[in-house]
């Protein structure tokens, strides 16, 4: 990951969702409604194999069609602007669909929600990634949020837990986990305890993250709306201790006891 990287999304965050899945961009779409959002935050859908047309969706009570594409390079030159690159392959082709996405010049940011990709192949992946100034999240993960701007799929799961979890509008955590049930768990707590998240990131849970805990708790540093960090971490977890080494040396930037600073 690029360390120099902050805010990855926005209210103008526009996605290329790979691999048609109706519930999941129903869920982004609502949730972009449930925000006050102009726009969609699905641009396109790559349908492999497709010849093109559209598929029918929600946005607010309102029916709207999505264009379908049949490559990732047609999505790609049709919305330029779409940097975002939402990837539900299953595991057999999530590492060519990623590839292809992050050598595409208008793509930032890919999420690989696919659980078993091949380990050898992950790491092709990060090590692309982070020669060429791309952000990874997964494999294995649900997404992230960035409250009231824009989600990835099944991520803060229903409405009715964006709605109690406050996530239709920003407050001031930026949050990172490798689990996704856990985070939606930890965003209605922090909803409670704190004035909400702004963003948060679930890395996933397979041996080696595209991006790492330690790698979003830097990228916080330079989101000035985030005033508090929080990290949940797992037994067992390597990523964890070095979390915490790091901040004692002051690695991340931040001194503990110094009460002046973003909060970890």
């Amino acid at each position: 990951m690029g360390y120099e990287f902050g805010q990855l999304f926005n209210r103008g965050t526009q996605a290329i969702f790979y691999n048609w899945k109706e519930k999941p961009v129903q869920r982004m779409l609502d949730f972009d409604f449930l925000c006050g959002r102009p726009t969609p935050s699905v641009a396109c859908i790559v349908q492999p194999g497709s010849n093109g047309g559209f598929q029918k969706v929600f946005f607010g009570d309102e029916e709207i069609a999505i264009p379908v594409y049949g490559s990732t390079k047609e999505a790609a030159k049709k919305h330029p602007r779409a940097d975002v690159f939402v990837n539900y392959a299953s595991f057999r082709s999530a590492y060519d669909s990623t590839m292809e996405a992050l050598q595409t010049a208008t793509v930032r940011v890919v999420a690989v929600i696919a659980e078993g990709v091949p380990e050898k192949d992950t790491k092709r992946m990060i090590a692309f990634a982070r020669a060429n100034n791309k952000v990874i999240i997964g494999p294995a993960t649900v997404g992230g949020v960035q409250a009231g701007a824009f989600k990835i799929g099944d991520t803060a799961g229903t409405l009715d837990n964006i709605i109690s979890c406050k996530l239709y509008r920003p407050g001031s955590v930026g949050f990172v986990s490798k689990s996704g049930g856990m985070s939606n768990e930890m965003y209605n707590v922090l909803s409670r305890a704190t004035d909400g998240l702004y963003e948060g990131i679930a890395i996933g849970g397979d041996t080696f993250p595209g991006s790492t805990l330690s790698d979003h708790c830097i990228r916080y540093q330079n989101i000035p709306q985030i005033k508090m960090i929080v990290v949940l971490g797992e037994l067992g977890g390597a990523d964890e201790y070095s979390l915490v080494n790091a901040l004692n040396e002051g690695g991340l930037g931040l001194n503990p006891r110094d009460p002046g600073q973003t909060n970890v």
